[in-house]
This record gives structure tokens, sequence and C-alpha cells, in this order.
């Protein structure tokens, strides 16, 4: 095989993979989002979270009333404040998801080779042989032979937990199914779904909209994860809604893939979604096994070229009740890596797993090591032919910028930015050293109040693999003059310095605007 085609750095020694790791700043350049929830709500466990590598806090509400998140969210800040550690949020929308009903809480055991009806009634008593669902339109949207599939939030397709369903006929709104394996459901909610079906059903429901306009609102979220996003015109809507309220009018949309119809129009999906979560629970449900690893290389590779970040879910469900992760899926959060992963998106294993710190630590080691390996010179030369020529101001000076940094062999990039767009951009060409994004406030006025952004943009960068940001002091208007420039600078170096990432002659990288001007320069540190 000719060496320039690995995805990893060739030659590798065998005899480096038992040398210890050495410990890093930073944890990894590829960004962990943790799901807050039962067992990682305290202030405690959220800080010790934040210390072992989580970026992105993710609010699930397809379970928990808003005033259990907003409890968690206001721990989630003195937790930042505690840990110094910025932290931003993403509000995970319910979206169309099918429900069974069990109001009466209690286990329901399915016997396979035996008949279940699924029944729109409500109203109903869930049974071993009936079971309520939140959807009238079931019984028009399958046909003999369909697949169901019922489990707990679709966690882990754990066979005694969750169970497949064969459709055998159709009565009126009622959906008769034979029971293809014997389970137990236990608690209150479990998500139905059925393999390759259009669910007419609005993606953002009103439910959505009420958490959205009062919770999304309160909370300023920096990013909205869009369940179910079928067609660009999802994203168009949602970000239609969000533009009504004056503190989403920055948030960003990631479209979260999880069915055979977010698949098919995945390419406009991308150009009008800020990002992408390749929700693979879900998606293993609609596609064959064999298929995952195929839609998952191309849609990350696809989501590398267009500089927006992807985002892997479902890594490693054994955590959630194991301190160590199995070989498989250690190898597999590798290959996620190595395939382009900005964010590796933990959910159950964090949300009411037992050990949630250890999982995220776990996840950042093998991200590290992934990263270490991780061939960026067949990805650089990839991107550049990609993006072709001309290529645009922008694109030229970001290229440049990563070019000069490896090949000066710079401990870091740092990149003045007020939109973030710039720092987004380097991060496109996967440097392999972190790019420090100096986001510079800029003053904005309604005519009543003045207000400096710059928040929104810090944050979103925490899930863009290798973006580090800092907010510059809003007093050092960046545009202007050059000393203020060169004072931002030095804030910047002394706590690259004071974080252990740049030491005494280390050369570094600056990218800045000077007036209309884009500069790219290499400074030697002294003493």
């Amino acid at each position: 095989m000719h060496s320039s085609n690995l995805l990893l750095d060739e030659p590798m020694r065998i005899a480096s993979v038992l040398e210890p790791s050495k410990p890093n700043f930073f944890p990894a350049m590829t960004k962990i989002v943790g799901t807050l929830g039962p067992k990682s709500r305290s202030v405690e466990v959220i800080s010790a979270c934040l210390t072992a590598g989580m970026s992105v806090a993710r609010f699930d509400f397809s379970w928990g009333d808003p005033e259990f998140h907003q409890e968690t969210i206001d721990n989630l800040r003195l937790a930042i404040k505690s840990t110094k550690k910025l932290c931003a949020v993403m509000l995970d929308t319910v979206g169309p998801e099918l429900q069974v009903v069990n109001k009466t809480e209690r286990s329901i055991p399915l016997k396979a080779d035996s008949l279940v009806v699924l029944t729109p009634d409500q109203n109903k008593e869930a049974s071993s042989n009936l079971l309520p669902i939140n959807f009238s339109g079931l019984s028009k949207a399958v046909k003999t032979g369909d697949t169901i599939f019922i489990g707990q939030y679709l966690f882990t397709g754990s066979e005694t937990t969750s169970v497949w369903l064969e459709v055998t006929e159709v009565h009126e709104e009622d959906v008769v199914c034979l029971i293809k394996n014997s389970a137990t459901l236990s608690s209150t909610l479990y998500t139905l779904h059925v393999s390759q079906i259009h669910i007419d059903l609005p993606t953002i429901t009103d439910k959505d909209k009420e958490v959205i306009s009062t919770w999304g609102v309160q909370n300023k979220i920096d990013f909205l994860s869009l369940s179910y996003t079928r067609h660009a015109e999802d994203i168009r809507h949602a970000r239609n809604y969000l533009s009504t309220f004056s503190d989403l009018n920055q948030t960003q949309i990631f479209a979260k893939i999880e069915n055979f119809e977010g698949l098919t129009h995945f390419d406009e999906i991308l150009q009008e979604a800020d990002g992408i979560i390749i929700s693979r629970g879900q998606l293993g449900i609609d596609l064959p096994p064999e298929k995952v690893f195929l839609f998952q290389k191309a849609a990350v590779y696809k989501c590398n070229m267009a500089g927006k970040p992807a985002v892997v879910t479902r890594v490693v469900d054994s955590m959630t009740d194991n301190l160590r992760p199995t070989r498989a899926e250690a190898t597999d959060v590798a290959n996620a890596v190595l395939d382009g992963s900005d964010a590796i998106l933990l959910g159950a294993e964090t949300l009411r797993g037992l050990y949630p710190v250890q999982t995220i630590s776990t996840v950042g080691k093998i991200c590290a090591e992934a990263e270490k390996v991780y061939n960026h010179d067949v990805y650089f030369k990839k991107t550049v032919k990609y993006v072709g020529e001309p290529m645009t101001h922008m694109e030229s000076i970001a290229s440049s910028a990563v070019r000069a940094a490896i090949k000066v062999k710079a401990s870091v990039i740092i990149c003045f930015t007020s939109t973030g767009r710039a720092a987004r951009l380097l991060a496109k060409y996967r440097p392999t050293m972190p790019v420090i994004s100096v986001v510079i406030p800029r003053l904005k006025t309604n005519q009543l109040r003045w207000t400096f952004t710059g928040a929104f943009e810090a944050r979103q960068s925490l899930v863009v693999r290798g973006l580090f940001p800092l907010l510059a002091d809003p007093r050092h208007p960046a545009e202007s003059t050059n000393s203020a420039n060169e004072s931002v600078l030095k804030v910047a170096l002394e706590h690259g310095k004071a974080s252990g990432f740049i030491k005494s002659h280390d050369r570094i990288v600056v990218c800045q605007k000077v007036g209309d001007a884009s500069v790219v320069k290499i400074i030697e540190l002294e003493d």
C-alpha cells in the first residue's frame, strides 16, 4: 500500500505504543460534548467533568422538565466560575419522536411469538398485549412486514430491554405486531422507531417551541441540536423561528441526522446547518448495521471539506455501567478522530451513567492518542485540492498560516477574530497544534443600549477540533491601533505560558487583520 494514502502518520513505531502518554494542557484537540442529567448535575460532578475535558454541555429535553434543567444549568454556571473553564450550552429538541406512553410506570413483559397492538388511544393502559403511542398516523405510515423497534431512548438495542416487532396487520388506527424477541420494557418512556418510513410530524414541535422560547431564551443557548432533521427546509424553518428572539439570533443550529430522510438530503442540509450531529443510535436502526460506518466516513469528510463541525454520538455505551470501554469502543473513538470528527457526544454515559467523569477522561485520552498519529499531511493536501482555485482571500490566508505553522514547528497559532470565522477556517485545515482564537469583542448598539458581542463566538468555537477561545478585554479595540493589538497578543502569550502550552524559544504563528489587510507573522519567543 502506498504510504501517503494511509490515514495514519507513517512510519509508526510499534515501540511508541508502549511509551507512556505525555500529559497535555488540553486533554485533547477533539472536543467532548457531555449530556447533563440525574448522575451529572451537581456542581461538584459538573466541575469534575469540565476539568476532565467537557467543553459543551448538552441538555436533552426528551425527558425532565424545564425546572429540572434550569437547576442543572445554574449549577453548570457555578462550576464554570470555580474551574475557570469555558463551556457552551446545547439544547437538544425532542422533535417528532414516537413514544410509547406507559402511565402506570409498571414494567411490561413482552413474550416472543405473541401479538401486541400499538394504539393511538392514550387513555388505554399499557400492558403486555397493548401499547398506547403518541402518534395517530402510524397505521397510515406502515404496511405489513415493516419492522418496528421499541427501546428506552434506543440507547443500546440491548435485547433484554428493547424489542423488535413485525407488523402483521393494520386495523383502522391500530397496528397489530408480532413480537420477535422476549423483553421487558421498564420505566415510563420508550422510543419507537419504524425503519425507513416518513413520519408526518413537524421537526420543531409545539413543545419544542415552548422550551426554546422560554428556557432557551432565558439561557441564551449557544447551539440548538435539531433532532430528526430531514430536509434543508427544517433548518431554515428553525433559523426563522430563532431569529424572532433577539437573544437567539447568534445561536448555531446543528442538524441531527438520525434517519434515512436526513441521510438522503444530507448535502442540502449541510449547506444550511452550522454543524452536523451523526446520531448513530437511531441510524443503526434505519440502516443495516454494516452500512453505518460508510455513512459516518462520508458525512464526516463532507463536513470537513465544508469547514463545519462534525459530531459523532454513541461511542462508549458500555461505560454507562462500566469503568472501562470495550476494545471495540476504544477503537471506535480513535477511528472517529482519524475520520476527522470535531467532537464526540456522550449521551447515556454521562446522563445516567455511573462514571460520567471517568468516561470523559477516557474518551479524551483515546482522542489524544489518535491525534498524535493523524496524518495531517494527507488531510491538508486533500483539503487544498477540494477547495480548488482561485481560493477566497480568507481560505488562502488560513491555509498559508497552517502550512507555515507546521513548517516552522510552531507550538501554537494565535488568531485574532471578531466573528470567529477566521479561527474556524484555520481549524478547517486541521493544524497539528492548538489554535487560540482571541475573540475581540465588538461594541454594538440597538439605539437603546450598548452591548459587547464576543461571548457567543468564543463559546461556539468549543465544539471545533483544535480551537481554544480566549476573550480579549473590550478596552483594546482590535481594529484600531497596533499597540492595542500588541497588548492583546501579550495577554494571549502570557495565558499560553501560564497554561503550559507555550515555552521560551517556541515559535508562534499569529494571524490578524491590520486595517484591510490580513497578516500572518511568525514570532520566536525569547526567554
